[in-house]
């Protein structure tokens, strides 16, 4: 029996429920549990079949010649609102975060600043709650996020932000769970020599978070909670 974790919408259509148990032989592949799917939940077949949900192999995007063992990771991915494990990587983790509790802006920036006395400019970008969106009042944000796979995929941004941008550091902050109107939400850090390094950088890094980083936003309004697919 393989267990798939859900998440978002998924999660919504499936019932409520956190994950599909599937009767999956060991060595198949992932078309074979697309078939099943199909069978058992069309409406997210159909969703997956228009890549509107993908499918992940032990945290890496799958493709249906993709071979399934008994003990690999699966999970079903709706658009996102947005290798290595950070436990190995202690001093990176303090740059690359996915967290509950709120952050102090103002000490993110001195981790940043003190990486280098090279820094003459930092760039920043903060997202904040909002008390509307999409014409909708809004009363509250949850975030859910794919533990490990998140962290994993904001600590390769910051990689390639390093690699490809000539910043000295790149710091990413995201919350998870209740966020109430007005609180913070995500923070980027862009520290470099010059101004306009630290602004495409940042500007870049947040792009990037919205498209690859499986976190998905649940909006609390008056009508109902809505899980919010496309990302301004």
């Amino acid at each position: 029996m393989l267990t798939v974790k859900l998440f978002g919408m998924t999660k919504v259509i499936a019932g409520n429920q956190g994950s599909l148990s599937l009767d999956l032989a060991n060595g198949l592949q992932v078309k074979d549990l697309l078939e099943l799917i199909d069978i058992g939940y069309p409406a997210i077949g159909e969703l997956i079949h228009k890549k509107k949900v993908l499918v992940s192999v032990n945290q890496e995007i799958a493709h249906e010649e993709t071979i399934i063992n008994d003990r690999d990771e699966i999970a079903l991915l709706p658009p996102f609102a947005g290798g290595s494990s950070m436990k190995d990587r202690p001093e990176e983790s303090q740059f690359v975060r996915v967290q509950q509790e709120n952050f102090s802006i103002d000490q993110e920036l001195d981790r940043v600043r003190n990486r280098s006395k090279r820094i003459g400019g930092i760039a920043t970008f903060l997202g904040i709650a909002r008390d509307r969106s999409r014409g909708r009042d809004v009363d509250g944000i949850t975030f859910e996020h794919y533990e490990g796979m998140a962290q994993k995929k904001l600590f390769e941004i910051r990689e390639r932000a390093l690699k490809d941008f000539d910043i000295l550091e790149l710091l990413i902050i995201h919350r998870y769970g209740a966020i109430t109107i007005g609180e913070n939400i995500v923070l980027i850090i862009a520290g470099a020599e010059h101004r306009a390094d630290a602004f495409r950088a940042c500007k870049w890094a947040i792009d990037e978070l919205k498209q690859i980083t499986p976190i998905w936003k649940l909006e609390h309004t008056p009508e109902g909670e809505v899980w919010v697919e496309e990302h301004p």
